[in-house]
């Protein structure tokens, strides 16, 4: 029987590996508010099964690991400044969910990964991608604007410069410059994706699973916590209220290009 915190987000296990996959193919994998939800039981149910040596995440398919956040359902669910708050409050619970993990987590990549789909590649510990993706953060297509959090750890990765260009320039990499850019922990062929992520969280779980989880956690701790204020944060959530991205998350379903009035 496979195993799930949430029917969209199915388990499936290889010996000590427990592997989700995002189940959506038909919206190359997209994320709505119950998934995100979903996604956040999910790891923190395999952070406390002390048999667990590692988690891979991936998508349905080979087209897509995710497209990121579900744009045809932002009018219902990110609708209003109220709505965004719990939105974002829920985005931010699941990405954190995925960087907690006690057990080492590794981004199985083919396809798509754009918008909080790379969001969530860069909570992983490994991103094992394909020559053939498509990597990249799309937030100024629909004039949202990141999550201090969620930038983070992008810098961390890659350096402010880099950082730059994926924001604000929102360019898509393919599978070689997302790895030369320090995006990707390993680019192998698209064949080889699933092999070489299997094979890695294999090696993870031949080593001291105590040992894996103190590394990662102070890992984590070296870093330092994030000088942002109360205000700054909430002020994050201020995007939902401007004409510009209700018209691009509009625009976006209709299939036409947005007509920006910073407003």
């Amino acid at each position: 029987m496979t195993e799930s915190f949430h029917p969209l987000l199915p388990i499936s296990r290889k010996g000590t590996i427990a592997i989700v996959t995002f189940n959506r193919p038909e919206v190359r994998n997209a994320f709505d508010l119950s998934m995100w939800r979903g996604l956040q039981a999910t790891m923190e149910g395999l952070s406390a099964q002390e048999e667990l040596r590692c988690v891979v995440l991936r998508g349905a398919g080979t087209h897509a690991f995710s497209s990121g956040a579900d744009i045809a359902a932002f009018d219902r669910e990110r609708g209003s400044r109220e709505q965004e708050d719990i939105y974002a409050r829920v985005l931010h619970e699941a990405m954190q969910s995925i960087r907690l993990c006690r057990h080492p987590v590794v981004a199985m990549i083919m396809g798509a990964c754009i918008g909080g789909g790379a969001g969530i590649a860069t909570m992983c510990d490994f991103r094992v991608g394909g020559e053939g993706i498509r990597f990249g953060i799309t937030a100024r297509n629909l004039g949202i604007w990141y999550p201090y959090a969620e930038i983070d750890p992008i810098i961390q990765m890659v350096g402010t410069a880099v950082a730059t260009e994926i924001l604000i320039e929102g360019r898509i990499f393919s599978g070689r410059e997302a790895y030369e850019k320090g995006l990707l922990s390993r680019v192998v062929s698209d064949a080889a994706v699933e092999a070489e992520a299997l094979a890695l969280a294999r090696r993870i779980g031949e080593g001291s699973p105590l040992s894996a989880r103190f590394h990662k956690a102070a890992l984590r701790k070296l870093r330092g916590p994030l000088p942002i204020t109360p205000e700054e944060h909430a002020g994050v959530n201020g995007f939902v209220e401007t004409e510009d991205f209700h018209n691009a998350a509009r625009a976006f379903v209709a299939k036409r290009k947005p007509v920006w009035h910073g407003r």
